[in-house]
C-alpha cells in the first residue's frame, strides 16, 4: 500500500509542475507587445529647409476639453517627442501648446491641433486582448508658432512608431533684410 500512495503522490507532483510550467509559459508569452494603448507618438521639428528634431522647454501642451488634469507636457519637462491619447468615445481631439517663454506667454499665441478620426475596437491577441485603433479623417491646426503638422499615418495604433512632425517657427519670420543698392 505504501508504494502505491507513493506512486501516486509522485505522479501527482509530476503532473502538478507539468500544469505550473505551462502555466508560467503561458504567462512569459512575448507575443504581446508593451505598449497596449494606442497613442499617437508626434515629434518636435524646426521648420528649417532640412528640418531637424528640436527639444522643447517652456512649452505646457495639454488636451482641450479633457476632463480634471490634462496637461501632457509641462514647462520643466524637456522633451523632443510626445505622446498625445485620443478619445476613443469621440470623433475628435484637440491639443492646445502654451509657449511659457516671457515674451509668447500670451493666450492669443497658443496653437491648437485637432484631429478628426474614427475608432474601432481591435483584438490584438489572446494574451493581448483588444485596444483601439484610429482612422484620421482630417487633421486642422492654428499657425502662430506652429509652422505646419505633418501626419505620417492616417492609422493611430499601438506600434511605437512616430505618427506626426510639428514644425516650429525657430527664427522670427519678420527679420529685416538689408540689400545694397548700387
Amino acid at each position: 500500500m505504501n508504494n502505491r500512495k507513493l506512486s501516486y503522490c509522485l505522479h501527482f507532483v509530476i503532473a502538478l509542475t507539468a500544469v505550473v510550467a505551462c502555466t508560467l509559459a503561458g504567462c512569459n508569452n512575448n507575443s504581446c507587445t508593451d505598449n497596449r494603448s494606442s497613442l499617437l507618438l508626434c515629434g518636435f521639428y524646426n521648420n528649417e529647409a532640412k528640418p531637424a528634431s528640436i527639444t522643447l522647454d517652456s512649452i505646457e501642451m495639454g488636451g482641450v476639453g479633457a476632463p480634471y488634469d490634462s496637461l501632457l507636457l509641462g514647462v520643466a519637462d524637456h522633451t523632443s517627442k510626445l505622446y498625445l491619447p485620443l478619445r476613443s468615445r469621440d470623433t475628435s481631439t484637440s491639443f492646445f501648446i502654451h509657449y511659457c517663454q516671457k515674451e509668447l506667454d500670451y493666450s492669443w499665441l497658443n496653437d491648437t491641433i485637432t484631429l478628426r478620426y474614427t475608432s474601432e475596437p481591435y483584438f490584438v491577441s489572446q494574451e493581448c486582448g483588444a485596444i483601439y485603433r484610429y482612422h484620421v479623417k482630417e487633421m486642422t491646426y492654428t499657425r502662430h508658432l506652429v509652422d505646419s503638422v505633418a501626419l505620417l499615418d492616417s492609422l493611430i495604433n499601438n506600434l511605437d512608431v512616430e505618427k506626426m512632425k510639428i514644425m516650429f517657427r525657430t527664427a522670427s519670420d519678420t527679420e529685416v533684410q538689408t540689400t545694397s543698392l548700387p
